[in-house]
């Protein structure tokens, strides 16, 4: 259906064009799921942009051809392409907070492809909305269809993003980083919606992502993409039993999991070269270490090691790297304390406002009675679903949202309710990772100021100069960036700086929102690395919101499951992981995506959606969608119950 041939792009940088993705050929059949890998700036989003026609200015599309069903794309004027955009082939863009039009509601976005693409207006098209906003997960879609991008979570956006794409049911489908955002059952469903979409009708797929758990389940195919060049093409079952590429091989040492917990993960030396100075011999040849004096002289040829396997490689060996992740133990027994920080019955009431004189008729429970503790130099791993309130948990203890009720103390020192001053003092000892980088860092300040700003403002003693370069090689960043501005770093170094910033202060608590999910999985263990190293030397604790469980079994001590506003389960990470009592996290570890062939159990299917927290039910907020409710759960909230000494979960059953 689809068929690339030797696609070569660029951007114009003054009198040149540097190249970004340098002739590259593969082909999608109809039903097929052809997955793209590879690290940040290797040309993957540009591949998707140039096969929709929809790069910037200043890309230039320098040769190759692209057909869809014997169609040359490349050729056609634009305004014939607009008919193919949205209806033949449509896209799922990586930043749905970008992507999507912040003047227009939901409803008029997705009407738009209904109207234009297959003619529905008025109240077929309002039915059909609803009906793609239940199918990508949102709930309460009469209300959503009528609100802004802005009123949506991070994870809504992007169903949004997917129910637009969909709406025109298009031939193929161009998926960049469709879940990155998304929690583990919404991912799951969402998965499972475009899986059964192939299959009624014959949709084909490009996904790009960096998550090899969601390549396992969904991909027939897979091209792994290094510095604008494919570098191995392989069956799922040949990738993932016998990856041949150096750097595929890299890319698998680099995962997360339970079995490397307490040893540094392993990861790539350096970096992606820039498209102004790309390597004469293999791009890789400076970060592989089975580099050869050819390899730096001249560019690997394709070769076929299997039928349907190819890579580009002069390295011919079979051994992989996969075992060599590093022995460096960077874990260490954390002496059993208590009393860092301790939440009791934290509250967050969100009220709604309605009529010309904003009167409230309602509340948003976000957080509803979350008790917690964690101790020094441990990590809580916070987990749930995209709009269960996590965030604003994190939020409300460093009280930069106010709580409505409860009790946060750090260190001994009562939070809610405090004045100025005492915050003042109090953010010494606790500081934040934000899940956005670059939306937390101010673009018009230098990397140096940025960090050394809350030295200034809580009048930490020292030399802030010395300080600024002393965090940045402790963040693995050369001195000299802190010469330069946030805009000149990729995700990955842009999340050091934040991190580097929230521990200018010294501060004995760090909250990190998410801080690994946009990053690929080489940057990820840089930056989880760099986590556990911390921890070690400094003994800072963390409480660590995440819906990456892969991330949770490695880093974290003890997790916190939460469900609509209120912890349903927590425990040591072995007794919640390995154990878990209530239906809810059972559901959730079933449904992770496992990067391995036979890493798939039996998947939990959650009927229904996640209730408004605006509307929660009555009894066990999860009765609705639990496969074992019974009548006391729609009549009574659980209690908790402790299932050992350490492990409790509010679940009527539990017992």
């Amino acid at each position: 259906m689809l068929h690339v041939k030797d696609l070569r792009l660029g951007f114009a940088a003054g009198q040149r064009t540097l190249l970004a993705v340098d002739g590259i050929s593969f082909t999608i059949e109809r039903g097929e799921t052809f997955a793209l890998l590879g690290e940040s700036g290797c040309g993957k989003s540009a591949t998707a942009q140039a096969l929709m026609r929809l790069l910037p200015p200043a890309g230039r599309i320098v040769g190759g051809s692209v057909s869809l069903d014997g169609e040359d794309l490349l050729v056609l004027p634009e305004a014939a392409m607009r008919g193919w955009r949205g209806r033949r082939m449509a896209m799922i863009f990586q930043e749905p907070a970008t992507s999507l039009n912040p003047v227009l509601t939901v409803g008029r976005q997705i009407g738009e492809v209904l109207e234009r693409h297959r003619g529905l207006r008025g109240a077929a098209a309002r039915e059909r909305m609803l009906d793609l906003l239940r199918q990508v997960g949102i709930a309460d879609p009469e209300r959503r269809l009528d609100e802004y991008p802005f009123q949506l979570s991070g994870g809504m956006k992007q169903r949004v993003m997917i129910a637009i794409a969909l709406a025109g049911e298009p031939e193929l489908l161009i998926a960049d980083e469709p879940t990155t955002a998304l929690d583990v059952t919404v991912q799951a469903q969402i998965l499972d919606l475009l899986a059964r979409l192939q299959v009624d009708r014959g949709m084909g797929m490009l996904l790009i992502t960096h998550d090899l758990g969601v390549v396992a389940r969904m991909a027939q195919r897979i091209g792994v993409m290094y510095a604008g060049e494919l570098v191995e093409v392989a069956s799922r079952e040949d990738f993932f039993t016998t990856p041949r590429h150096p750097y595929t091989q890299a890319l698998f040492a680099a995962l997360p999991e339970v079995s490397r917990r307490g040893t540094a993960l392993a990861t790539i030396p350096g970096q992606v070269p820039a498209l102004a100075a790309m390597p004469a011999g293999c791009r890789f040849a400076e970060r592989c270490p089975q580099v050869m004096p050819v390899c730096r002289e001249r560019s690997p040829e394709w070769r076929e090691v299997a039928p349907g396997h190819a890579l580009r490689c002069h390295w011919q060996g079979a051994a992989s790297v996969l075992e060599k992740a590093a022995d460096l133990t960077v874990d260490r027994q954390i002496e059993e304390k208590t009393g860092l920080l301790t939440v009791d019955g934290l509250k967050v009431h969100f009220p709604i406002r309605q009529g010309i004189l904003q009167r409230t008729v309602g509340h948003v429970f976000a957080v509803d009675g979350v008790s917690l503790a964690i101790a020094p130099g441990r990590t809580l791993a916070l987990v749930g679903e995209s709009g269960c309130g996590k965030t604003t948990v994190g939020k409300a203890l460093l009280q930069l949202i106010r709580p409505s009720a409860g009790s946060v103390r750090l260190g001994g020192r009562e939070l809610v309710g405090a004045g100025a001053r005492e915050l003042r003092a109090a953010r010494r000892q606790a500081q934040m990772v934000f899940q956005d980088p670059f939306a937390s860092l101010n673009p018009r300040l230098r990397v140096g100021e940025i960090i050394a700003e809350g030295i200034t403002a809580l009048g930490v003693g020292g030399d802030a100069t010395a300080t600024v370069a002393a965090l940045l090689r402790q963040v693995g960043l050369p001195t000299d960036a802190g010469e330069r501005f946030p805009h000149e770093f990729s995700g990955g170094q842009r999340q050091r700086i934040a991190i580097a910033r929230a521990l200018a202060v010294q501060p004995q608590l760090l909250v990190c929102d998410e801080p690994t999910s946009a990053l690929d999985v080489s940057v990820q263990a840089q930056i989880l690395n760099l986590l556990k190293t911390l921890q070690a030397e400094l003994g800072v604790a963390y409480l660590f919101i995440t819906h990456n469980f892969a991330v949770v079994e490695y880093l974290a001590h003890d997790i916190a499951v939460m469900y609509l506003g209120r912890i349903v389960e927590q425990g040591r990470a072995e007794e919640v992981l390995g154990r878990p009592r209530h239906p809810y996290t059972q559901a959730l570890l079933s449904a992770v995506p496992v990067p391995r062939l036979d890493g798939a159990g039996q998947r939990i299917h959650l009927p229904g959606e996640t209730p408004s927290p605006a509307k929660p039910p009555a009894g066990c907020h999860f009765h609705p969608r639990c496969p074992q409710a019974t009548a006391l759960c729609r009549e009574r909230y659980p209690a908790p119950t402790a299932v050992s000494p350490t492990h409790t979960v509010n679940c009527h059953l539990a017992a």
